[in-house]
């Protein structure tokens, strides 16, 4: 699940500064990618700050227990750690490998067209989640639809014109 919306259409949104490590100025990432390790391989990270994207360079990282811990080059004590907390970290999405055909990342999705097989459109997606049993579509509209994102359910994706089939009730 993305928490917030996209800034640019060239950046990714892909984890948070949450914490400090230590105190040699080691931060705690929450990464929205999956498996959440993966955020480690791209390089470099940007932040937001006063509106301009920052570049923020990591010297060394790794999984410690349930979270991922990262140095950041230039800071190296828990004060100047402790200013970057709650910074929301982007790639390019040019680092993203491509995908095979047929195969989407889920940022790409957000903002297609839901329809149902009765050609009524139930919304746009506004995000997706990983529910544990599941990946679901969350698409708003007149109201809100939490679509299973696994067949049956999803009947077809058309990139070309950015809309989503989907095998599922507009009253449910």
């Amino acid at each position: 699940m993305l928490p917030t919306p996209q800034p640019d259409e060239k950046k990714l949104l892909v984890g948070k500064i949450n914490g400090f490590f230590g105190i040699q100025g080691w931060v705690k990432i929450f990464s929205y990618t999956e498996p959440r390790k993966n955020i480690l391989n791209y390089q470099p990270w940007y932040s937001i700050n006063d509106g301009v994207y920052e570049k923020i360079e990591i010297t060394n990282g790794r999984e410690q227990s349930k979270t991922i811990v990262a140095h950041i080059k230039g800071v190296d004590n828990r004060d100047q750690s402790l200013k970057l907390i709650g910074k929301d970290l982007y790639i390019d999405k040019e680092q993203l490998p491509k995908l095979a055909d047929g195969k989407h990342y889920w940022y790409e999705l957000v903002g297609f067209s839901v329809i149902n097989q009765d050609k009524i459109k139930l919304g746009v997606v506004d995000y997706l989640v990983d529910t544990g049993s599941n990946n679901v579509l969350v698409t708003k509209g007149k109201k809100e639809y939490w679509i299973p994102y696994v067949e049956p359910f999803l009947v077809s994706i058309d990139q070309e014109n950015r809309e989503i089939i989907v095998d599922w009730d507009e009253d449910f």
